[in-house]
C-alpha cells in the first residue's frame, strides 16, 4: 500500500521545483507564467498569489483539456507556456506538475515549499477582496491544525 507522501516521493525526480524567491523574481518578467493555484476555492479565496488562476486539483484533469465543463481555456490552450502550480506546502503541487507532464505541459513547474514557503519568505498575499495579507495572519492560516480523527491510530 502506498501513502500520500510515497506518491509525492515517487514523482519528485520526474518534475521540476523553483522556490519562491525564484518565482517571484519570474513575476516581474516580461512574459511572466501563468500561476495555477490547484488549492480548494476556500483555501484560494482566503489568500493567494495576485493573478494567479484557482483550479483545484481535484477537477485539474478536464480542466486541462477543451470539451469539458470543467475546461478551462486559459489552462488548456497553455501546454506551451510556463505554468508554475502552487498549493499550500508544495505537496499537490508536485503532483499536479506530474500530471500535467503526462498531459504535454512542457514548461510547468511545482513551487517548492508552496505558498507556506511563500509566506515565509514574506511575498506577498491578496484575500479575495484584493486585500493584502499580513504576514501574521497568512502564518496562522497556513499552521497544521489535525483533529483527534485525523491522527493515525495509535499515536
Amino acid at each position: 500500500m502506498k501513502r500520500f507522501t510515497d506518491l509525492i516521493s515517487e514523482c519528485l525526480p520526474e518534475i521540476s521545483e523553483e522556490f519562491p524567491w525564484d518565482v517571484e523574481e519570474k513575476l516581474g518578467a516580461t512574459a511572466p507564467p501563468l500561476i495555477l493555484d490547484v488549492r480548494e476555492p476556500v483555501e484560494f479565496d482566503a489568500m493567494r498569489i495576485e493573478g494567479s488562476l484557482n483550479v483545484p486539483r481535484g477537477i485539474l484533469e478536464s480542466a486541462c483539456d477543451y470539451g469539458y465543463e470543467d475546461t478551462v481555456p486559459e489552462l488548456a490552450g497553455a501546454r506551451e507556456r510556463e505554468v508554475v502550480i502552487v498549493c499550500r506546502s508544495g505537496n499537490r503541487s508536485a503532483l499536479a506538475a506530474f500530471t500535467m507532464q503526462l498531459m504535454g505541459y512542457r514548461q510547468v513547474v511545482s513551487m517548492k515549499t508552496g505558498l507556506r514557503g511563500w509566506n515565509d519568505y514574506e511575498l506577498p498575499l491578496i484575500d479575495d477582496s484584493g486585500q493584502a495579507v499580513p504576514v501574521d495572519r497568512a502564518d496562522d492560516f497556513f499552521s497544521t491544525r489535525l483533529r483527534p480523527e485525523q491522527q493515525e491510530p495509535g499515536m
